[in-house]
């Protein structure tokens, strides 16, 4: 399928498709004409890199965890794997963000917020 044909039927645009494939994500072969040619399949790809970006993960994370999801013996399985990581780094970052609101509140009861201790 055509670059266009893999916009649409994704809801992508075709930069954004571009940006992905610059950045490894998906592939493309090129026709005689030059023109991209995607596999059926990149539809399927470029869902679940969009729902991995809704759910926090970089378009980093994404393609370092592509690899080993597509080689996993059950998938569904290392997916769920990824989520459970997720979570606990985002339990880790509510943690350091709580205790900068505390610090930062303390400084607001000093006569000098910004003065060293």
């Amino acid at each position: 399928m055509k670059i266009g044909e893999l916009a649409g039927a994704t809801g992508v645009s075709c930069d954004t498709l571009r940006f992905y494939e610059k950045r490894g994500l998906i592939r493309a072969g090129r026709g005689g004409n030059g023109y991209r040619q995607y596999a059926p399949e990149t539809a399927q790809l470029v869902g679940y890199i969009r729902m991995a970006q809704k759910l926090g993960f970089s378009l980093a994370e994404i393609g370092e965890n592509l690899p080993a999801l597509w080689e996993a013996d059950k998938p569904d399985q290392a997916v769920a794997r990824l989520l459970e990581e997720k979570v606990v780094a985002i339990d880790l970052r509510i943690a350091e963000l709580q205790a900068l609101k505390t610090g930062l509140l303390e400084r607001l009861r000093l006569v000098c917020p910004l003065a060293a201790d």
